[in-house]
């Protein structure tokens, strides 16, 4: 009987010992770590759905486990392990593109996975797919416009606004996916009546209400209106900060803010861009401006930072140089400059010659509205034809006045600079803002600085690959590299 109780012992253990050793086999994919892409691959291949919909589902899973760990360090998940929350070191991440610069990664928090072994030994099973049913009725495009609007400022823990005189744009998603939206930055005050407050919400027209005398229309629809009623918008900004004449500037501000953007509980990075100093003038309410918005944002839950505008230009366009050469932003109430090496801003400096003076002497020497100027601008204007008409007259004249005048204070502000750095090779200048979209812009730009030469050897001149996001892609780079 005892030769009995240790042979069914043998038995027990000689089992328990192969189970062990099955379990321990498939250990080899375990050692491999994973960054957020190879999950999202691995979702796509284990459920079934699009890339676009798993880094959505991968990219809320992963802002729950950071909620969860930040009030615990640790969570339990049956079947799988243990999520730890550990310190991070400072690395470098491959780049995206081929032959681009290595992607710096700053140092903070990583969440780390134990796992249990009956989860290790499963790794190796089928995946599961699921079944996609198609839904009989609706409207499918609304439906997907629905959950598009429904992400745009929760997809990903960071986020890039450009709070720009003219528009306000938002980027936010995973950097090789990015999305914008955009507002215009203006209003207008029409009389109140209930009709009318109805007839706004049947069309889903943005307004507010002022004390029950007037109906403030703002963003997009706010140009349709002026248009219609041959009047001029309000500017919330005048000259690349709050323009301190107009009442409503904070109040239509964050209305067309949260036009954009939810508030939130999470916390996630914000990165907002501000415009430079003024050449040879100053900027007396920058600080003001920028201190006003980040309160803005922080009310609204985010982790709020003001970033140079042309600085910003530079993080969306220049990864290839590694972050170094020229970034301008010619927007609606200031042309932004930048000259940066290696991310770090070695000048910066603003002009206020930019599109609203080119809209408001134009429309001052032809008798229009600056609005319709400006529609013409964004329409049909192709500066390097022969103007058609008086309106393309003026404006060619007033383009070159903008961009000479640019040209002259950025060789001015480079002769002035006592530090700047030694730069080994030419280097680039990157383009972008509306102001800087037309036609012809670019040609124009490249005889001012090659009419009298240019202090710094310039490899290339280029419009940015999307000049009216430019801005808003580098705010929400410099938000991921500080999330």
């Amino acid at each position: 009987m005892r030769r009995a109780w240790f042979a069914r012992r043998f038995d027990f253990w000689r089992s328990w010992c192969e189970e062990a050793k099955a379990a321990r086999k498939p250990r080899a994919p375990h050692s491999k770590k994973m960054n957020k892409s190879d999950i999202i691959e691995e979702a796509a291949k284990r459920s079934g759905l699009s890339q676009r919909e798993s880094a959505r589902g991968v990219a809320a899973a992963l802002e729950v486990i950071k909620r969860e760990l930040n009030n615990s360090s640790v969570i339990h998940i049956r079947g799988l392990g243990r999520l730890h929350l550990k310190p991070k070191r400072h690395g470098f991440l491959p780049s995206l593109l081929a032959g681009g610069s290595p992607i710096p990664i700053p140092e903070g928090r990583a969440i780390r996975l134990t796992a249990t072994r009956r989860a290790v030994a499963s790794l190796n099973t089928e995946p599961l797919k699921l079944v996609n049913k198609t839904n009989s009725g609706g409207n499918m495009k609304n439906e997907r416009e629905t959950i598009d609007n429904q992400h745009t400022a929760t997809e990903g823990s960071a986020l890039g606004l450009d709070v720009g005189t003219s528009r306000l744009v938002l980027a936010s998603g995973p950097s090789e996916r990015v999305k914008a939206k955009a507002e215009l930055n203006a209003f207008i005050a029409v009389p109140y009546s209930k009709f009318t407050e109805s007839i706004l919400k049947q069309n889903k027209v943005s307004y507010q209400l002022n004390g029950g005398s007037t109906l403030q229309v703002y963003g997009n629809e706010a140009a349709r209106f002026a248009n219609v009623f041959n009047t001029e918008v309000r500017r919330p900004m005048n000259g690349g900060t709050l323009n301190p004449t107009e009442e409503y500037s904070m109040s239509v501000m964050q209305a067309i803010i949260q036009q954009l953007v939810r508030k939130t509980k999470n916390g996630e990075t914000m990165r907002f861009s501000v415009p430079g100093a003024l050449r040879n003038e100053g900027s007396p309410n920058l600080v003001y401006h920028e201190a006003m918005l980040r309160d803005l944002l922080n009310s609204m839950g985010y982790n709020a930072k003001g970033i140079n505008e042309g600085l910003a230009v530079v993080f969306a366009e220049l990864e290839k140089e590694n972050f170094s050469g020229i970034g301008v932003s010619c927007g609606g109430g200031m042309c932004n400059v930048a000259l940066a090496f290696m991310s770090i801003p070695v000048m910066t400096f603003s002009m206020n010659k930019a599109g609203d003076y080119i809209d408001r002497n134009v429309g001052n020497v032809t008798g229009e509205l600056p609005t319709r100027i400006r529609l013409i601008k964004e329409e049909s204007l192709d500066l390097s034809r022969t103007p058609q008409n008086k309106y393309e007259s003026a404006l060619h004249i007033y383009y070159d006045d903008v961009i000479l005048s640019l040209v002259e204070s950025l060789r001015s502000s480079l002769a002035e600079q006592k530090n700047l750095p030694r730069i080994d090779k030419p280097i680039p200048i990157v383009l972008s803002g509306g102001t800087a979209k037309p036609t012809g812009f670019l040609d124009k730009f490249q005889q001012a600085i090659e009419r009298d030469g240019f202090p710094l050897e310039i490899s290339e001149i280029r419009v940015a690959e999307d000049p009216l996001t430019a801005t808003a892609r580098g705010c929400l780079i410099a938000a991921m590299y500080d999330a």
